[in-house]
């Protein structure tokens, strides 16, 4: 077996190489999903029979997404972000800096990055959300690698223990706020038409629309939802850096098993959910009795891909591809807001206004388009420049002074 530097973590300054190429493929698996919420009414997203076709190459290419992707690349994205907490608190460290002050300046401008793009731009954003984790979840990184995967098991649980509670509570709702959310659940042909309108309109238009979403997005469903998924992931993902599994120090035989317990635990589960789903009409208890087995079935499956993409590493294997998906991930940053701009100029009336207009079909291959032109574009801009130009900004608020930008 052919072993390369790439599997041993090989390192470049700040960067794990192993680290940017699971970044690269996150970046660019989590557009398959976020494209459906650019091009599509918001309640098709979660409940896949709210719009558009669902037979043939359209169902085709729903089920591989919902499979594959659905929440695993949040998933892979949740526990990098959880390494990355370690790995640069350990570097200010080692710098002599306050490794506290650094890492809570950093994500209070992630915050901001994160607001702006959720209020100005797409009310899907991640980054508030990211950062709200990292304020919290900071002093636990010298945890043990066992009590951070303890931890993040039981955060990981609340979510799944409060959707089962709305679930089962559902039956003692008032009729009124029952029919408030069926309707938002499976909306009307004619709410349908508004939100069409509104995004094929004009950006005020949008932002009256959006800025709700937004704003509930950063709070209630940051409560119920958000915050426990995501840092339960963080706290996962902090135990396996420790571990030296992200990072490709772990045994062929861990790698190994990761990617079998994804096949034969993950997406079975995954693919039970989806069967549950249709013998259930996709009725309004999908939402939180149905999103239980992705909702724990994404972790295997997550796990999988990670072990998967590592051991392509260790055995050299697709070399001209994961080069180019290190430099994605070198730029994750820059390289996801750019995934919104283009699907705002596509999608919304700033653009092609081609919202409600593309199937699913139609979707996956403008994804397809995108992967080429940031796989394409990535390494020739890393070619001139140290950084992504947002990694840039960022990096320099986070320091307090300008940092270097161009290559000498």
């Amino acid at each position: 077996m052919q072993v390369t530097t790439e599997a041993r973590g090989a390192t470049s300054g700040d960067r794990v190489h192993s680290l940017d190429v699971l970044r690269g493929f996150a970046l660019l698996g989590i557009l398959v999903m976020n494209i459906q919420a650019f091009a599509m009414p918001m309640a098709a997203y979660t409940n896949p029979t709210a719009w558009g076709d669902l037979t043939g190459a359209n169902f085709g290419v729903w089920l591989l997404s919902h499979l594959l992707a659905a929440e695993k690349m949040m998933a892979i994205f949740s526990m990098l972000f959880g390494a990355g907490i370690v790995l640069f608190a350990d570097h200010a460290w080692q710098r002599g800096k306050s490794a506290a002050g650094l890492h809570y300046r950093r994500n209070a401008w992630l915050l901001l990055f994160g607001a702006a793009h959720g209020y100005l731009l797409w009310y899907g954003d991640i980054l508030f959300i990211y950062a709200v984790c990292g304020f919290a979840l900071f002093p636990f990184r010298n945890l043990s690698p066992r009590a951070l995967f303890v931890l993040g098991l039981a955060l990981l649980s609340v979510s799944s223990l409060l959707f089962l509670y709305f679930g089962w509570s559902m039956r003692l709702w008032p009729e009124a706020q029952l029919a408030a959310f069926e309707a938002e659940w499976r909306p009307a042909p004619a709410a349908l038409a508004e939100e069409i309108a509104i995004y094929r309109g004009g950006w005020l238009e949008q932002l009256a629309h959006r800025a709700p979403i937004t704003a509930e997005a950063q709070t209630f469903v940051l409560i119920v939802w958000g915050f426990w998924r995501a840092a339960g992931l963080m706290l996962i993902g902090m135990g396996l850096y420790r571990l030296g599994v992200l990072s490709g120090q772990a045994s062929n035989a861990t790698y190994w098993r990761l990617l079998v317990a994804g096949w034969l635990i993950g997406l079975p589960l995954v693919g039970y959910g989806v069967a549950w789903n249709f013998a259930n009409g996709w009725g309004p208890e999908s939402l939180f009795h149905g999103s239980q087995f992705n909702y724990w079935g994404s972790l295997p499956v997550s796990l999988g891909w990670i072990a998967g993409v590592i051991l392509l590493l260790r055995h050299g294997a697709l070399h001209w591809l994961t080069w180019r998906l290190a430099a994605v991930g070198r730029m994750a940053f820059t390289l996801y807001i750019l995934q919104t701009v283009i699907g705002v100029l596509l999608f919304y009336g700033q653009g092609l206004a081609l919202f409600g207009q593309v199937e699913r079909t139609g979707q996956i291959g403008i994804v397809a388009g995108i992967w080429l032109l940031q796989l394409l574009l990535a390494p020739v801009w890393l070619r001139h420049f140290r950084f992504g130009p947002l990694e840039w900004l960022w990096r320099s608020l986070t320091y307090g002074q300008r940092q270097s930008f161009r290559r000498q």
